[in-house]
């Protein structure tokens, strides 16, 4: 199985890695068969699953369910559950009793969680609940944000650098930088020692992740910061209509697909 010192020392070989998100058994064991590293039960379940218009709805409930169905379908992947909005920023007891929960109930190896929580990250550490930052544009903060907007431009670059190196000394394991100018997301990954994670971030970083959903094209926009590597939505459309026009027809089922 992948773990935190696999990861580091890839990033020491620089030898690049990936990250995808998962939210189901059937997934989880097709990219984990196809030797994804690290999957992530992203709380973008919620707007590629769920229906929400963003991340902020979906609960540790809906979280912990779809962690629970990833981890049946993992055998060598590192699996990593994001810890949902207000799930942890309340208090640092909340955030340290539902991290262990992804963990000891959920079956996740890890959590992510947004932003600078200094405190509740070196607490998790210390009990062994490994944890990954994340920096930058942090979805869960998209209100206080002004929107979908990158992050870590001109003065505020000085910030973002300053909460990844924080971050680190606290014990993230690794840090996601998210919608930053490329060569603020290089001089990060460089000053830190832990592997960065980037999307909309550059190519410098140490490893790269995408939504599941973007990658195959299910969705029907893609964001700038991602790409189709397929198209799955179109391939979907097709078989629903021919099944469609098979059961009109009364081609399906024939002699092959019946018990008789």
């Amino acid at each position: 199985m992948v773990t935190i010192h696999d990861l580091k020392a890839w990033k020491a070989e620089g030898r690049r890695f990936t990250m995808l998100t998962a939210y189901d058994f059937p997934t989880a064991q097709i990219l984990d068969r196809a030797g994804v590293p690290v999957l992530l039960v992203g709380d973008s379940v919620g707007n590629n699953v769920l229906g929400y218009p963003d991340t902020l709805a979906v609960t540790m409930e809906e979280i912990l369910h779809h962690t629970k169905a990833v981890a049946r379908g993992v055998e060598h992947a590192m699996l990593v559950a994001d810890m949902p909005f207000l799930s942890y920023q309340v208090s640092v007891e909340e955030g340290v009793r539902n991290a262990g929960r992804l963990v000891k109930e959920g079956g996740a190896h890890a959590v992510k969680i947004e932003g600078a929580h200094l405190e509740l990250v070196q607490r998790l550490v210390e009990i062994g609940v490994p944890v990954m930052a994340h920096v930058g544009l942090t979805p869960q903060s998209v209100h206080a944000m002004g929107g979908y907007r990158v992050q870590g431009r001109g003065e505020a670059a000085h910030r973002v650098a300053e909460e990844a190196e924080q971050l680190e000394k606290a014990g993230a394991f690794s840090i996601v930088l998210e919608a930053m100018p490329a060569d603020l997301a290089a001089e990060i990954t460089r000053s830190v020692e832990v592997p960065t994670i980037g999307i909309g971030a550059g190519a410098a970083c140490d490893a790269q992740v995408l939504v599941l959903h973007d990658l195959l094209g299910i969705n029907e926009r893609v964001p700038k910061l991602a790409k189709k590597f397929a198209d799955v939505r179109g391939v979907m459309t097709q078989a629903a209509t021919r099944f469609i026009d098979e059961v009109a027809s009364g081609a399906f089922p024939d002699a092959d697909h019946s018990y008789e």
